[in-house]
């Protein structure tokens, strides 16, 4: 089917571009919840599973690139940065929530409604939302706007951009969920399929 389409002069289509974003790193933990789970840490940790799991269940369909891959501190324009420099399809922020309300639950996505590609983020954001929320049974916290630096930096710039909250860290319930790692394996899943059943990643 390559020299196919080598003959052709169609070529081999180029592989959708990830940028992966874990939030927090190094000095800044990010929040800190319910048995001491650092945002950091879960954020880089489901990271790592989206890439293993394009690799083992998607044999590699998309180029994948994270903007840490250890526990060290980026800034927020060098992330929005890479997205720009590898002309990515996709930008998707990881972070985790918290609240004084300790009863606070669910998964929520931001989108920047100033992006360029703001309908079709929207489109992503509510992809994700519904994997995670049929297969993991979380609660639904919608998808919505939100001034974030990392998403206002990708305005600009032609990639399909998002920020999920995960869960709550302040949740006892979510937190002890995301310190089990079968379970950031499963929110991984459920990240990278809600990005693979979006339409305008299609070929």
């Amino acid at each position: 089917m390559v020299k196919i389409c080598v003959i052709f002069g169609q070529g081999v289509p180029d592989k959708k571009i990830l940028v992966i974003d874990p939030g927090h790193g190094g000095v800044d933990s990010g929040a800190i919840g319910v048995y001491g789970v650092r945002e950091k840490d879960v954020d880089l940790s489901v990271a790592r599973e989206v890439l293993r799991w394009n690799h083992t269940l998607l044999d590699g369909k998309y180029d994948i690139y994270l903007t840490r891959y250890t526990d060290t501190l980026v800034s927020l324009g060098n992330r929005s940065g890479l997205a720009k420099a590898l002309h990515a399809d996709v930008f998707v922020s990881l972070h985790c929530n918290h609240a004084e309300n300790s009863e606070a639950k669910g998964m929520e996505v931001y989108v920047h409604n100033s992006q360029n590609r703001w309908k079709e983020s929207l489109e992503l954001g509510l992809s994700i939302l519904v994997e995670a929320v049929d297969n993991l049974g979380i609660h639904d916290r919608g998808v919505k706007t939100a001034n974030f630096q990392v998403l206002r930096e990708n305005i600009h710039c032609d990639s399909v951009s998002v920020l999920v909250e995960l869960a709550f860290l302040s949740q006892q319930d979510e937190a002890g969920y995301l310190s089990k790692g079968r379970n950031i394996r499963a929110i991984a899943l459920a990240i990278l399929l809600g990005i693979d059943k979006f339409k305008n990643l299609e070929p």
